[in-house]
């Protein structure tokens, strides 16, 4: 029989962590091995324990998480969910905690006060299962790695002006690759870039802003009527549903509110779109994520003619979504080379 994966909970609160240690119970192949009230600590029986994932607080006395989350992955790299009631409010804390190793997060402000926080059971539930299944990779002090700037395989020479849009989709573990993917892509990229990351309302501007700061590109969070530009990387908003559109001879995006999709932004939805208005003008890319959002979306711009790449399986923190949509895509790229690959086909004006 196989053992029920180890879990060990760090929160500087005794109720939180007991409530969450409640909320996983129902999951049979779960057993929690320990809690710790602070970094330190939480450094120490990760050493001692070996669990197999991390659900740990961010803002906590003496060692904080982000300090105690780059020692981990130092010194025994094990998957880390974020639990923290600061992520809505403190966006920046938590985009550098996904940097830093991190392999999702979990608002518990969203529950409203501390008594409701059961409430999120089924959310804490599915994402601990998606991180189980993540890869984790030691960090040298929480930063990405720099990208190899170079393409392989058979891409035919750059034709600057033959690819207007290139669309790419990510989930769990989206906000790490972009950080190394983006920043990445050369000055006078000759199309425009359209990103949907499954993220919650409350952090796309702040993700936007990150990239923004380190890329070579302009990146921003999408506004309705945005028009899609080279050099230009528009962020869907978290929460909300974006696509492209053709309008006066060029491309804009279209944001707007859809209670009626899971996922929100919806990978799909934008492929979809850009099959649509750009055809063979467009390259999609499927980035690490749980599930099959963009496997529809990818095989409908390759039938529209356009380009698709997944990243690879070596790369990937979660291969779900990039094994979906494998079977539409030209090739799998590992995150380190994807940027170049993008160079060699897109150009630079």
């Amino acid at each position: 029989m196989t053992e029920p994966a180890r879990v060990l909970l760090v929160d500087d609160s005794a109720f939180v962590r007991r409530a969450t240690e409640r909320m996983l119970a129902p999951l049979k192949d779960v057993c929690v091995v320990g809690g710790a009230r602070d970094g330190e600590e939480a450094v120490r029986q990760v050493r001692d324990l070996r669990p197999d994932l991390v659900i740990m607080d961010v803002e906590m006395p003496g060692l904080d998480g982000i300090a105690a989350l780059r020692r981990i992955m130092r010194e025994c790299p094990t998957p880390v969910l974020l639990l923290s009631s600061h992520t809505r409010d403190g966006a920046d804390v938590t985009l550098r905690a996904l940097e830093a190793g991190a392999v999702d997060f979990l608002d518990k402000s969203g529950a409203g006060t501390a008594m409701d926080i059961h409430a999120l059971a089924p959310l804490l539930r599915e994402k601990v299962g998606a991180a189980l299944r993540a890869r984790t990779q030691a960090l040298d002090g929480g930063a990405p790695a720099a990208p190899a700037r170079k393409g392989k395989g058979t891409a035919p020479a750059a034709q600057p002006g033959r690819y207007r849009v290139v669309a790419i989709g990510s989930s769990t573990g989206g906000p790490r690759a972009l950080a190394e993917l983006v920043p990445a892509l050369p000055a006078g990229f000759a199309a425009g870039v359209v990103i949907a990351q499954h993220m919650p309302p409350g952090f796309t501007e702040t993700l936007a802003e990150r990239l923004d700061r380190r890329s070579p590109l302009a990146v921003a969070e999408a506004r309705d009527g945005d028009t899609v530009l080279p050099g230009h990387v528009l962020i869907a908003p978290g929460g909300r549903q974006i696509r492209v559109e053709r309008a006066d001879g060029g491309l804009v995006v279209r944001v707007w509110d859809d209670p009626d999709k899971l996922h929100k932004p919806c990978v799909d939805v934008l492929f979809e779109s850009v099959a649509r208005a750009a055809g063979a003008a467009a390259v999609g890319v499927v980035l690490t994520g749980m599930g099959a959002d963009g496997a529809a979306g990818l095989e409908r711009m390759r039938l529209a003619g356009g380009r698709g790449f997944v990243e690879s399986a070596r790369t990937a923190v979660i291969n779900g979504m990039p094994a979906a949509a494998r079977g539409a895509a030209e090739r799998d790229v590992p995150l380190d080379e994807m940027a170049g690959v993008l160079a060699s086909i897109v150009g630079v004006e």
